[in-house]
């Protein structure tokens, strides 16, 4: 019985009828290829282990040899025109119309840009300025990337809009109420809590939790969506402030003698007695510091994260109960019976900026979430908004009957005041755009006066606490649609907290780095640069960065002779030397054209005297 010969030896294996008839379809991507003998399937040049396996004898691989060497470059060429093919083309073999990626306009890449491009390094070496070149680079990609990905945030944000000649101020809850689906309508709430009131409340980060506090101490957590309480307790004392820190797990609450912290669970695991009489508290989350403002007049940092106290400082203004933060640069702003509002970071012992808002005390005080604007109220009964980028300057002023005691805002801008039992909440044209206090959006009265206010994040909804409870209310267009789930996930497992809690250790910002502008930071410090160098100077007698002087090389044969050596010397020096005459004599034709064009009046016809000026 005679058996087929295996691949692999010299003996060529035989083309039986089955192996003619079966032929290899040709898709519509791949491209006709010369079959090399008769019956051989159109298809993509074989790989390199079939040529191993093939059976071939030693002249033919020899052949082979030779073309794969030769024809290196087309072997190379054949799949990049098989993925062009593919891109460009669907499954029903049609051409793309738009091939590539989607462009992505200038102006949506201007607003995630970080590095101004125009402002360059002065005297940077190659080697700096080289790796400027590729952070740029990777800051443009990462800006179009971040432009490209906001296509699909596909929430967006919606205001509430009256019929014609209709004043939104005039809607009240109810109808809102009615007007919304039954998920939205649920998230509208009165808790009557009448016997251990007015309250304090706090909304966690992700916007899932809120957290408030009664002046008879009664303490209360909950999930508010589900309403599914977490922790009740009452501390027998009075609780004058709360706050959640870096996650919902942990609480802290200002009761009248100590700073306390508990769990979820209602379980005390600390008491801060170095923070004593605290009256006001102010969590960063990127920083994981609780600052503390007192009736002694003290300002003080506790770093959460190591349970130390970073930084007490002494106020000098008395009694300190208005405080807030600005999310932008995690910056402490205090206000101050004298109408003046101190702006503090923990790196130093003075504060940063000083700001005089109103004649009388100051009542109230908030920032936005860009940082650029900040509200405060005074005895005065005036509700001021001024802008905090360099200027420090009111940009709107409004008079209120009552004053307000109470400010804050949304994530979109919204600004909303707390006069007594009357809530007043004002709109502006975006997110960065100031709130205009000419006519009012919203206005609710309630049961009782206003303790606390505070907007839930990514949640059309105000929180209140007064003396009769807590009120949810519907604030459309207050919130953020779209959240970051790597960040603030309001639909998180406990799982992925522990997940970024560790992350945001890891990550924690150093409380140093805390000022008024974080970007000064990537920046290089050009006097302090000088200064160094010039002390360096001073110090080794000669220029360490100095440009060595040109030494030639010595040539053979004898042209290495000591005139020689000094004419060449003496080549280089005149090349220098006529660069920097070339580099002033073009400074002064530039400062001699600034000149005429602006002692040129702009306009004139030329005259023919014109020529004889010099």
């Amino acid at each position: 019985m005679e058996t087929a010969p295996k691949p692999g030896r010299d003996v060529p294996p035989k083309k039986d009828k089955l192996q003619t008839k079966k032929k290899k379809p040709r898709r519509y991507w791949e491209e006709e290829t010369v079959p090399t003998a008769a019956g051989a399937s159109p298809g993509p040049p074989p790989n390199k282990k079939n040529r191993e396996l093939r059976p071939q004898g030693a002249k033919s691989t020899h052949i082979l040899k030779k073309s794969r060497i030769s024809k290196k470059p087309q072997v190379q060429k054949k799949p990049r025109e098989w993925k062009n093919s593919e891109s460009q083309r669907s499954l029903s073999g049609a051409q793309d119309p738009f091939p590539g990626p989607a462009p992505v306009p200038v102006e949506v890449v201007q607003k995630f840009c970080r590095i101004d491009k125009s402002r360059k390094l002065p005297q940077s070496k190659a080697k700096a300025r080289s790796r400027l070149e590729v952070a740029e680079a990777e800051e443009e990609e990462t800006s179009i990337k971040a432009a490209r990905s906001e296509l699909l945030l596909a929430e967006e944000p919606g205001f509430l809009e009256g019929e014609d000649g209709e004043d939104t101020a005039k809607i009240c809850q109810a109808d809102i109420v009615e007007a919304v689906d039954i998920a939205s309508a649920a998230k509208h709430f009165d808790l009557n809590l009448r016997q251990f009131g007015p309250y304090r409340l706090n909304y966690s980060r992700t916007g899932r939790h809120l957290a408030f506090g009664g002046r008879r101490g009664h303490v209360a957590a909950l999930d508010w969506v589900t309403k599914k309480l977490m922790c009740e307790i009452n501390v027998m004392e009075a609780v004058r402030d709360i706050r959640f820190l870096h996650s919902e797990a942990l609480l802290a609450v200002a009761q009248n003698r100590w700073l306390h912290i508990y769990d979820n669970q209602g379980i005390e695991l600390h008491c801060i007695r170095r923070c004593d009489r605290v009256t006001r508290l102010e969590f960063l989350p990127f920083h994981f510091l609780l600052a503390t403002a007192s009736e002694t007049g003290f300002l003080t940092y506790l770093d959460v994260s190591v349970g130390k106290i970073v930084a007490a400082l002494n106020a000098r203004a008395g009694r300190l109960d208005v405080m807030s933060q600005n999310p932008y640069n995690a910056v402490i702003h205090l206000g101050h019976s004298n109408g003046t509002v101190s702006l503090w970071s923990p790196a130093m012992k003075e504060p940063l900026a000083k700001i005089l808002c109103h004649r009388g005390g100051v009542r109230a005080v908030a920032v936005d979430s860009t940082g650029t604007h900040m509200a405060t109220s005074g005895l005065d009964h005036q509700l001021k908004v001024f802008d905090l980028r360099g200027t420090f300057q009111p940009l709107s002023t409004r008079t209120l009957p009552h004053g307000a005691g109470h400010l804050a805002f949304s994530q979109r801008g919204l600004l909303v005041a707390g006069m007594g039992d009357v809530v007043n909440i004002w709109a502006g044209q975006g997110k960065a755009s100031p709130p205009s206090l000419e006519q009012p959006y919203l206005t609710h009265r309630l049961s009782g006066p206003v303790h606390g206010l505070q907007f839930c994040p990514f949640e059309d909804v105000l929180g209140v606490g007064h003396s009769g409870g807590i009120t949810s209310m519907l604030v459309p267009g207050a919130a953020e649609p779209n959240f970051d789930g790597l960040e603030s996930n309001p639909y998180r497992s406990r799982k992925q907290r522990q997940e970024w809690e560790v992350k945001a250790l890891l990550e924690k910002v150093p409380a140093e780095l805390i000022c008024l502008d974080p970007r000064a930071l990537a920046e290089v410090d050009v006097i302090s640069l000088e200064q160094r160098k010039k002390e360096q100077i001073e110090r080794l007698g000669y220029d360490p960065e100095a440009k060595a002087p040109f030494q030639p090389k010595p040539k053979q044969k004898g042209r290495s002779s000591t005139a020689s050596l000094v004419k060449r010397k003496r080549k280089v020096m005149d090349e220098e030397h006529r660069d920097k005459v070339r580099q002033s004599l073009e400074q002064q034709q530039e400062l001699q054209q600034q000149k005429e064009a602006k002692t040129k009046p702009t306009g004139a016809w030329p005259s023919a005297l014109d020529r004889f000026v010099r």
